[in-house]
């Protein structure tokens, strides 16, 4: 998805308004903003400002990353620890950001992934997997261009990791 060049249509219309050229760029710490054009003679969707903050990046690519079959978790040991802690407290809910980082610019992200995928999968097509719907995602919905996704594997899940967590004994009473 582009951004139209805005000042042709400002050219085109032979307003003398000051108009916004459509460039992206940063009002806030994190977040991109696309400023339209002003003017009641601009169409009504060109004018006013968007803005995409990293936050939004972050939930995108994680969810996309979590509907690959074969990814098990996202995010180191610590990290994981700590949201399987949290997931555990009343009310609480998942982070979806957990093992996510992005950085985006004006036009364009790149984003680090950290996943956990399951034993027996071929870990290079649950990559690309991961990858491909990743980038099909945070594409479609906020038009940034991707310009790369890293996937690092930091774990694998076994089978017997679920029995030893539900079924040990415990050392309190």
């Amino acid at each position: 998805m582009t951004t139209p060049d805005l000042t042709s249509n400002a050219a085109a219309t032979g307003s003398t308004e000051k108009h916004l050229t459509g460039e992206a760029r940063r009002s806030t710490p994190g977040a991109i903003t696309v400023s339209g054009a002003t003017g009641a003679a601009q169409p009504a969707a060109t004018r006013g400002k968007t803005s995409i903050a990293d936050v939004v990046v972050v939930k995108i690519s994680g969810m996309a990353a979590r509907e690959i079959p074969g990814v098990f978790d996202m995010g180191g040991g610590l990290s994981r620890t700590i949201g399987a802690v949290r997931d555990r407290v009343p009310g609480g809910r998942p982070n979806v950001g957990r093992g996510v980082k992005v950085e985006v610019g004006e036009r364009q992200t790149a984003i680090d992934l950290d996943i956990v995928v399951e034993y027996g999968v071929p870990i290079t097509d649950v990559a690309h997997d991961v990858r491909e719907n990743v980038i099909s995602a945070v594409e479609r919905i906020t038009g940034l261009e991707v310009v790369e996704v890293n996937v690092a594997v930091n774990d694998v899940h076994l089978p017997d990791d679920d029995t030893a967590d539900s079924g040990g004994e415990t050392r309190v009473e």
